[in-house]
Formats: structure tokens, sequence, C-alpha cells
């Protein structure tokens, strides 16, 4: 991440537990990197699943990977407000031009009117079984679901509007440079 700058894209590779890929996603522009986390920009852009499917995203969202938490924050920007997509997931390390993390399926879907709520728990117990998930990962995994329902309820950043706008109009510069 030593050479990484604010303008850079990177691509996106998710992984399960077990090494392999499961989804894709292209041209995400940094545009912020900070000590614990970087921020990137995206809009519009081709999501591929390992299963072939692929679709392209709707409006802009505004990410956040941590070095050090085991999620990941996507703020979608809508016509009708900003919602949350929030992954439960390894760090992120970067290589070459890929960010890449590890996605234990569950997730924390927060709404534009501020309501939320946990998905694919059953998926989560599936893949704890099926990749034997270590007690520690179980116990991780928890945790950092715990601490990110705080972080929402408390409007602790980036779960408040003045930072993802703030981010957004960031992102419009660079995009369009």
């Amino acid at each position: 991440m030593n050479n990484l700058k604010i303008g850079d894209t990177l691509v996106i590779h998710c992984y399960k537990h077990n090494g392999v890929i499961y989804e894709t996603s292209r041209v995400a522009y940094v545009v912020d990197i900070k000590d614990d986390y970087i921020v990137l920009g995206d809009e519009n852009v081709l999501i591929t699943k390992k299963d072939g499917r692929a679709w392209h995203t709707k409006g802009s969202s505004i990410m956040f990977f941590y070095k050090n938490r085991w999620f990941n924050i996507i703020a979608q920007l809508k016509e009708d407000g900003i919602f949350y997509y929030c992954n439960i997931a390894s760090p992120f390390v970067i290589d070459k031009d890929t960010l890449k993390y590890i996605d234990y399926d569950l997730d924390l879907r927060v709404f534009n009117d501020g309501a939320f709520k946990v998905l694919d728990r059953n998926e989560y117990n599936y893949h704890k079984k099926l990749m034997k998930y270590p007690k520690e990962i179980n116990y991780i995994v928890k945790e950092e679901l715990s601490s990110l329902i705080e972080m929402k309820k408390s409007g602790e950043f980036p779960f408040n509007k003045e930072s993802i706008y703030k981010y957004y109009d960031m992102f419009k510069k660079i995009k369009n440079k």
C-alpha cells in the first residue's frame, strides 16, 4: 500500500475462507488513504460472481476498507438516500492493483431511514461447518458484527451523511479528471 496514491484505480477481489474467489468488481478509485483504512469510490461498476452472474451496480458507492477491522462498509448513494451494505470480512490487502479480502458471509444492511438488518446468518453457519472456520474466526466475526452495529447505532463514522457526501464530492472530482 506504500505506493498507492489518491486517484489510483483498483480492482476488488472477494474470496471465501477456502481461498476460492467469490466476486470481482472493476475499477474503484482511491479517494482517501488513512493510517487504518482506505476510501474508494465507484459508479455503475461491473460485479461478477464466481458462478458467472454479472451486473452493473446502479449509482455511486463510497467504500471503506480497514487494515485492522474485520468488516468493510459500502455507502450506496441512491435517489432516496444513503443505504449501507456492510460485509463482515477480513482486513484487506493490496496486491499490485487489486484489493483483496475474505468474506465471512454475515452482512449488515442499513436502510435510508436508519433501520438495519443482519443478513445471511444461515450462509455463515453453513460455511462455518463446510470450511471449518477456526474458533478464533467465529469469535472475531461475532465481535466485529457487534462493533459494527454499535457504530451504526451511535452514528459513528462513516455512518453519517456528511462524511459520505464529502467523500462523494472528492470521488466525483477524481473521476472527472
